[in-house]
């Protein structure tokens, strides 16, 4: 496994790491058993952080998370990062917050705190809740402050509000498909020397190359209302997704691996974090590190990529 630096820091983080959204009803895996299993595969395979969120399941994520490092007798040797919720950014809100989460992740302190979203229906200050995130690292009740879904400008307002402390990370939906944060966001993180965390890095399970035009998901999950499923726009992608196959095949990797290893090998300050829904995804998923295509093919993913547009107005505005 390769480990890359969390921002300017010296904490190193498996660029492959896991996420647990799945860890909820949105996602459906509530199997306790499973989800230990899921777990203890992912550190004995390299991976050293786990990302979830309070909202992932109302706190139930965070639950099954803590509950399994502390069976498995892991909890120092796994860097745990969560999120608050953009609608519980008030400076009572926030410091009430991770008194839940420490509670839940049965950990003394939280490695990394993010805030989930800007609060978008709320009218509150950035430094109100900054300067409460930075209170808690007074506390020693988080070690690392980070962001998720920030665009470049409101993290430079972050940072602004922060005394002593500075924002290490910001998660954003990238993937192959989806590649807007490479616009401002990515460029503004690397100048910054900021990690950035990429959430759907498999773009919901599109690039897994489980899927076509004609065998889309059923949309009875958080896909349902999701664009790049669309049928117009799945067809736009799928020269991309046989490409990726293609690929895929040539160095004897899977879809997923290939997409994942793209992200990875595009940016040196990205880290993925997929999820799983059982132990032989976590294998398949640490089997993007460590390995790097030929630049014609990392090329030839670049420029069909590029031509793909998700519209996502087609529900609206046929």
């Amino acid at each position: 496994m390769e480990y890359r630096s969390l921002g300017s820091t010296e904490e190193k983080i498996s660029a492959v790491s896991l996420g647990a959204w799945q860890f909820s009803e949105s996602w459906g895996l509530l199997d306790y058993e499973m989800i230990k299993k899921i777990i203890s595969t992912t550190i004995d395979n390299g991976i050293n952080m786990i990302d979830t969120a309070i909202a992932y399941g109302r706190g139930k994520s965070e639950d099954f998370v803590g509950r399994a490092l502390e069976e498995l007798n892991l909890k120092e040797k796994v860097f745990v990062a969560t999120k608050i919720p953009g609608e519980m950014l008030g400076y009572h809100d926030v410091l009430r917050a991770v008194r839940g989460s420490l509670r839940r992740l049965r950990k003394e302190s939280i490695d990394l705190l993010q805030v989930h979203s800007p609060p978008l229906w709320n009218n509150i200050p950035t430094c109100e809740y900054m300067r409460a995130l930075e209170k808690l690292v007074i506390q020693g009740l988080v070690r690392y402050i980070g962001v998720s879904n920030f665009p470049s400008i409101l993290v430079e307002e972050a940072n602004f509000c922060l005394s002593r402390e500075e924002v290490v990370s910001n998660q954003v939906r990238y993937n192959l498909i989806e590649r807007d944060a490479e616009k401002e966001i990515i460029p503004h993180a690397l100048q910054n020397d900021m990690s950035i965390i990429a959430w759907s890095p498999l773009a919901k399970g599109a690039l897994s190359g489980k899927y076509t035009a004609e065998n889309l998901p059923k949309f009875s999950d958080v896909r349902q209302n999701e664009p790049i499923f669309y049928p117009e726009n799945f067809k736009n992608i799928m020269p991309l997704i046989d490409l990726v196959k293609g690929i895929a095949e040539k160095y004897g990797k899977t879809p997923s691996q290939v997409s994942l290893n793209w992200l990875l090998t595009s940016y040196d300050n990205v880290i993925v974090i997929p999820g799983a829904k059982n132990p032989e995804q976590v294998i398949e998923n640490v089997g993007a590190a460590d390995w790097k295509m030929s630049y014609d093919d990392w090329l030839l993913l670049e420029e069909e990529s590029r031509k793909i547009t998700i519209y996502r107005s087609l529900n609206v505005f046929p």
